[in-house]
């Protein structure tokens, strides 16, 4: 399908639906977050067949194998026929642990927290995360 062609490393990013746009991955390459083959990467860097991408979203270190470099962005079913999610379950289950502390009820009416409560909530947050294993 693509065996001439240079495939930027944002672009197949972007393509297999990893980010939203491009320059959200172009962004994230900069900010050195997307490593192939443990090296950090600069967004005009070219994918290959068999790569591994490691994406780092804190908290959250996900892993993809390049089944075959793709240019143009495709639905979300045909996405596995491009890359192999390799990422392991304890990093999956990091995201269920951060997603369900997020949430913080408040009575109603009583506003937004003050900066003494707000600390507070963070506080109870960061330990519950750190008896996760966050």
């Amino acid at each position: 399908m693509t065996d001439n062609k240079t495939i930027r490393v944002d672009k197949f990013l972007w393509s297999v639906r990893i980010y939203k746009t491009r320059s959200i991955a172009s962004d994230e390459c900069r900010k050195g977050r997307i490593f192939i083959n443990d090296a950090q990467v600069k967004p005009s860097r070219t994918v290959l067949k068999d790569e591994i991408i490691v994406v780092k979203k804190p908290p959250v270190i996900f892993s993809y194998k390049v089944i075959e470099p793709i240019e143009n962005r495709v639905s979300a079913k045909l996405v596995g026929q491009f890359i192999e999610d390799l990422t392991p379950a304890e990093e999956k289950a990091k995201l269920d642990i951060r997603q369900s502390v997020g949430i913080v009820f408040r009575d109603k009416g009583t506003g937004r927290p003050t900066k003494k409560e707000r600390r507070l909530i963070d506080r109870i947050q960061d330990d519950i995360l750190d008896l996760d294993g966050g």
